[in-house]
């Protein structure tokens, strides 16, 4: 006795031939699954600010070092100091951010899963331009000036921004202290982090205010500064008993209680940092994003393919202090 087959979405003769299973219905569910990490935590920790031209510019200043020594009594005044000769304008300019779409006139006029069509397409743009921002923040990206000969203007990152060395634009005494700079950030020891967090207090002399945006190695390494694993080097190892009656272990640390304060453990977006081991001591004060033109979409001519069109934002990054930070590095 024959048996009527089951419909096979992949056999092309089953959808134009004959039989019980050319009626059965599609098992196509509703739902859309993005799997991407979305997540802007640099990009969110800055002030926002606003440009005005293509060269954004801030000064910086410091104050003069402490002076211990007396005056004498009844001597004059006979020397006078500039109080502004160590003050300094950095800046930093713009980045062009776009990303573009084309829907069809068909795709744009069926019924389909997520939906697709010209808002979804919109709507994607825009959260794939906020994770441009982030990743050209987190770069090590050096800035450029429009030629127009193919070369762009693109901003300076964080990561370049954070650097002891010579850095164009920025007076040597503005530069980042080697001690807030920090190698080997999948095995970064608990004396380095603090070496780190020293450094920064010994510039600003400000606790409990700086958040470590941390890769997926260099958050593990963190968290592993207060764990022993058994072996002989670590029996003086600080450790923590935990109430048995919660079911549970808390490995993860959120918060990193430093001799100069509390540093806030925050996960950097994987997708967007330059390495696992990168992570950014960050004194949210002293950071900032300035838009030249805000985020908007721009609707093209349907010239008979479908809708176009392209969202775009313009900004760029604004290291007020590059000494208010520290990096980590792989």
């Amino acid at each position: 006795m024959a048996i009527a087959a089951t419909y096979n979405p992949n056999a092309p003769a089953q959808k134009t031939g004959t039989g019980s299973a050319i009626s059965n219905r599609e098992d196509l569910s509703n739902e859309l699954t993005l799997l991407a990490p979305e997540e802007t935590p640099l990009l969110s920790l800055c002030s926002k600010g606003r440009a005005s031209g293509t060269f954004s510019e801030w000064t910086a200043d410091k104050l003069a070092t402490p002076v211990t020594t007396g005056i004498s009594e009844g001597s004059d005044v006979t020397s006078f100091s500039d109080k502004f000769a160590d003050r300094a304008r950095l800046g930093n300019y713009v980045q062009i951010f776009r990303r573009d779409y084309l829907v069809s006139n068909l795709q744009n006029a069926v019924s389909s899963v997520g939906p697709a069509n010209v808002a979804q397409a919109e709507a994607k743009c825009m959260r794939e331009l906020k994770r441009d921002v982030e990743a050209t923040i987190c770069s090590d990206q050096d800035l450029t000036v429009e030629n127009g000969a193919g070369t762009p203007y693109a901003l300076r990152g964080l990561g370049k921004w954070l650097q002891s060395t010579a850095l164009s634009g920025v007076p040597t005494a503005y530069l980042t202290p080697s001690d807030s700079i920090q190698s080997g950030g999948a095995t970064l020891t608990e004396s380095s982090f603090n070496t780190i967090i020293g450094s920064i207090f010994t510039e600003n002399g400000e606790a409990n205010s700086l958040t470590c945006i941390a890769g997926v190695a260099l958050r593990k390494a963190i968290s592993n500064f207060t764990r022993n694993d058994g072996a002989a080097s670590n029996e003086n190892i600080y450790m923590v008993t935990q109430d048995a009656v919660a079911k549970k272990v808390t490995l993860s640390v959120n918060l990193y209680d430093s001799d100069f304060g509390i540093v806030n453990i925050v996960n950097g977006n994987p997708s967007c940092m330059p390495a696992t081991s990168r992570g950014y001591v960050i004194n949210p004060k002293y950071l900032a994003f300035n838009t030249l033109i805000p985020m908007g979409a721009t609707r093209l001519e349907n010239q008979g393919g479908g809708e176009r069109g392209f969202v775009d934002m313009t900004g760029t990054l604004v290291v007020k202090h590059p000494r208010a930070h520290g990096k980590i590095t792989a």
